[in-house]
């Protein structure tokens, strides 16, 4: 799992900088400013290029998508992670997508001081997630009777192209500009590039100080982080249009050493098809062998933060299965935080897989869970304690553990 690797200038001192495909947090270290990196739609780069001074070039757009992909097939739920990039352009004459190269190069942000031709992109997004979903369906074995994108990262990556005579044959081609060398077969007489959509990008990055709303007090938070913290106010804020919104966030309390806070996202919601309100639901959904509580309400649990996919959706299950009732403290906790980096939205993305995880007998899934719909109505941000050891975080009174190798491994996700 790589991660993209992006040039950037710090917008306060000029400095230069080579960010991660998933940071959001940024700390310059010459002026040492702190600025928060947000987009309207999705974060937008170009790739470099190597092409002769003289040389229109033409950028040409691709999406590309990386993140969890769950599918439920009548016999077991899979996962797995996905990295594809395709055209945002439909063109026979330009490369069908990105290869490796956007992973191999340090890309830059596009910015309307950027020269060059760009085509617009005539493939909407929405459409292009859909057609990324209809190719990982094709490839499952059985029928998929539900799908999901989880903690997905979607951009749009410009490859840069130029149009010239190649010798000694003459002929006209179209060469890569970031190789400096011809596609393998020349363009037809009548190829124009006006014929396409073209025009010169409007996007900018935006850049918010990380400032409580509340106190204006520094907000804390690892670079990859979706949620920041203040500790001078005791407030948990995560971004929204172009600024910060409050998170409502409880921990459960636990004394001791070597203590790190899980963030989990803690869910209520409405499950047409089938009764899904209180413990005792779950009870008999799920086929457990537990006594019966009847008046207490059932939440779904998702990890807050992004993490191999099996072990996502172990997690989603287990501790939803658990329910944990222990009393919830409403300021930070006095201990390390694990960094927020899966927003409330996807985590609702997720809620439908959860399900699919304990629905019991299951071949209730081939009647029930295409016509299934999850209404979310209200969530919590809960810091779990977990007890650092040796090799893992174990959350003891939850039975669960997290090795530390896969949270390392699940910084690029």
């Amino acid at each position: 799992m790589t991660n993209l690797l992006i040039e950037y200038q710090c917008s306060q001192c000029g400095a230069p900088a080579v960010l991660k495909e998933t940071d959001r947090l940024f700390r310059c270290d010459y002026c040492r400013v702190k600025s928060y990196l947000m987009h309207k739609d999705c974060f937008r780069y170009v790739l470099p290029d190597t092409a002769p001074e003289n040389k229109e070039l033409v950028f040409f757009p691709y999406w590309r998508f990386k993140g969890m992909l769950f599918s439920c097939l009548p016999d077991k739920t899979k996962s797995k992670f996905a990295d594809i990039s395709r055209q945002a352009v439909s063109s026979k004459h330009f490369p069908a997508s990105l290869g490796l190269r956007s992973q191999a190069l340090k890309l830059r942000f596009v910015s309307p001081e950027t020269g060059g031709c760009f085509l617009k992109p005539a493939l909407p997004a929405r459409e292009a997630m859909h057609i990324f979903g209809r190719h990982f369906k094709t490839s499952s074995q059985g029928p998929v009777l539900h799908q999901s994108f989880i903690g997905e990262t979607f951009s749009l990556i410009y490859a840069p192209f130029y149009i010239a005579d190649n010798q000694p044959s003459g002929s006209r081609h179209l060469f890569d500009a970031v190789l400096n060398k011809p596609l393998s077969s020349s363009l037809p007489d009548d190829f124009d590039i006006s014929l396409f959509q073209v025009g010169h990008p409007e996007w900018r990055i935006r850049l918010i100080p990380t400032l409580c709303p509340n106190c204006g007090w520094d907000l804390d938070g690892e670079r990859n982080a979706v949620a920041l913290a203040c500790r001078n106010c005791d407030s948990v804020w995560e971004p929204g249009g172009d600024r910060f919104r409050k998170v409502t966030f409880a921990h459960i309390p636990k004394k001791g050493d070597n203590v790190v806070c899980m963030p989990f996202w803690r869910i209520r919601a409405d499950v047409s098809e089938i009764e899904l309100d209180s413990y005792a639901d779950m009870v008999r959904v799920a086929n457990l062998p537990r006594i019966v509580k009847r008046d207490a309400k059932f939440y779904f649990w998702t990890p807050a933060f992004k993490i191999m996919p099996r072990i996502f959706l172990n997690l989603s299950r287990n501790i939803t299965l658990i329910q944990p009732r222990q009393e919830l403290a409403e300021e930070l906790p006095n201990a390390r935080l694990w960094p927020v980096t899966l927003a409330v939205t996807e985590a609702f993305e997720s809620l439908k897989i959860t399900l699919a995880g304990f629905l019991k007998p299951r071949k209730r899934l081939l009647t029930l869970l295409r016509d299934i719909k999850i209404t979310p109505k209200e969530f919590l941000l809960i810091y779990v304690p977990f007890t650092e050891e040796h090799h893992e975080f174990v959350q003891p009174e939850f039975q669960q553990a997290v090795h530390k190798n896969v949270l390392a491994m699940s910084e690029n996700l």
